[in-house]
């Protein structure tokens, strides 16, 4: 199949889950293109970029100058330009009526210019629902063609619905062709605001389990715990909550090792929060990491901690890619009761789930884990397990390829139903 990648920057070191979908179409035999607004930080990317070559798969936006002045001299280039190619593609964009902002500020005319030149698409999978607007709006003016595909994620269900209001997708759930969402909590959400049951799926974001080796914890020879965290810096990952837990629980074991890997706008507050707090001899920010360099840190550590809140914006998570990628290689985990996270984490068995922003219950189960290292490596066996089990990317991309297939023939779909039902049947 001919597969167009719809994104908002690309590539970006921590959507590693949209980097896996690319890689497993590509990997199956299938053409992808990759349309992206921005570009993303190259100086260090995921080594899948380079191993598939994926920027020469990848086309940008050109780039939309502030000053409208200059904006709009660089639009009469690209209409001028683009009306040889596609001549009512162009003067579609300029319909005011239909398209409105996204007309009149002149977006449209830029957006269309990578898409004049290619054949028409099978699929056209647009990452999160923000993207599923403009693969609804760009499909709109014919300046690509193909069936419309799109997942939500996190930041798209929940924040950007906060902001804009929960009718932001009636348009889109009327003229996309299928919806994809990675839990079931994000599925009953997009429901809920309107979207046809029978036209949406959840289908889970995977991670290569072979490139994350299983290693039994235990107790370190040299007596340090050692606990971590992977994320970015954000409100949304209730790193701050966790720093605080810590605090509490290194007045009683001086020997405890908590390392923060990730960057974000929070740094300089967790900065002040470590010093405030008189532990800096135990906690550490080491920065953004790549994925073999996380995987490395992760190898001599005991139990891995994400303790995800919703953020004021309204920001949630689905079941998240570092959790996963922890739980694969043995960890026992600490998480909370958020967002699809109790989807991922079964308590008491692969892990502990807390309530959001609970200092003490944090705390509480850390201890216990710390206090009780004879049930580390049954919870990591647990926990590798059920990763292998629903979130394998192998499987998913299987899975992913044959739900294309059902889409372009218009096929029915049994939708998931509950979290004892984790695997993705689709029938015909």
């Amino acid at each position: 199949m001919r597969v167009a990648i719809i994104v908002w920057q690309f590539p970006v070191l921590s959507e590693t889950f949209i980097l896996n979908i690319i890689t497993g179409l590509l990997e199956r035999g299938n053409e992808v293109d990759i349309y992206a607004h921005l570009p993303g930080d190259t100086s260090k990317v995921h080594p899948a970029v380079e191993k598939y070559k994926l920027l020469d798969r990848t086309y940008y936006v050109p780039p939309i100058p502030k000053n409208l002045v200059l904006r709009g001299f660089k639009a009469i280039r690209l209409l001028w330009d683009n009306f040889q190619k596609k001549p009512l593609v162009v003067l579609r964009t300029l319909n005011f009526f239909k398209y409105g902002l996204r007309s009149i500020s002149l977006w449209l005319v830029y957006a269309i210019t990578p898409l004049l030149d290619k054949e028409p698409y099978d699929i056209i999978h647009c990452q999160f629902g923000t993207d599923g607007l403009t693969g609804m709006y760009l499909r709109d003016v014919g300046a690509i063609a193909g069936k419309l595909i799109t997942t939500f994620r996190g930041y798209d269900i929940s924040t950007y619905v906060k902001k804009e209001g929960d009718r932001v997708y009636d348009q889109l759930f009327r003229s996309g062709d299928f919806f994809l969402t990675n839990c079931e909590f994000f599925r009953r959400r997009i429901i809920q605001m309107g979207c046809n049951e029978k036209n949406a799926l959840v289908h889970y974001s995977g991670i290569d389990c072979t490139q994350f080796a299983f290693t039994p914890r235990h107790p370190s020879n040299d007596g340090k715990i050692r606990i971590a965290t992977t994320g970015r810096l954000v409100e949304k990952k209730g790193i701050e909550y966790c720093i605080r837990a810590v605090a509490k629980l290194a007045k009683v074991y001086p020997n405890l090792e908590y390392n923060i890997i990730g960057d974000g706008e929070l740094k300089a507050d967790f900065e002040q929060l470590i010093q405030a707090l008189n532990i800096g001899h135990a906690v550490k920010l080491l920065g953004q990491k790549n994925q073999q360099e996380i995987i490395e840190i992760l190898d001599k550590y005991q139990i891995f901690v994400a303790p995800s809140v919703t953020a004021s914006d309204g920001n949630q998570d689905a079941p998240i890619n570092v959790l996963k990628e922890a739980m694969a290689m043995g960890l026992p985990v600490v998480s909370t009761y958020h967002g699809g996270i109790p989807e991922l984490v079964e308590d008491g068995i692969s892990g502990f789930l807390v309530p959001e922003r609970d200092v003490d219950a944090l705390a509480e189960k850390l201890g216990y884990l710390i206090e009780h290292p004879e049930i580390w490596h049954q919870m990591g066996k647990a926990g590798r397990a059920y990763v292998e089990k629903h979130y394998d990317i192998n499987k998913l991309s299987d899975r992913l390829v044959e739900i294309y297939s059902k889409v372009l023939a218009n096929a029915p779909y049994q939708p998931l139903k509950s979290k004892s039902k984790l695997s993705i049947k689709v029938t015909g």
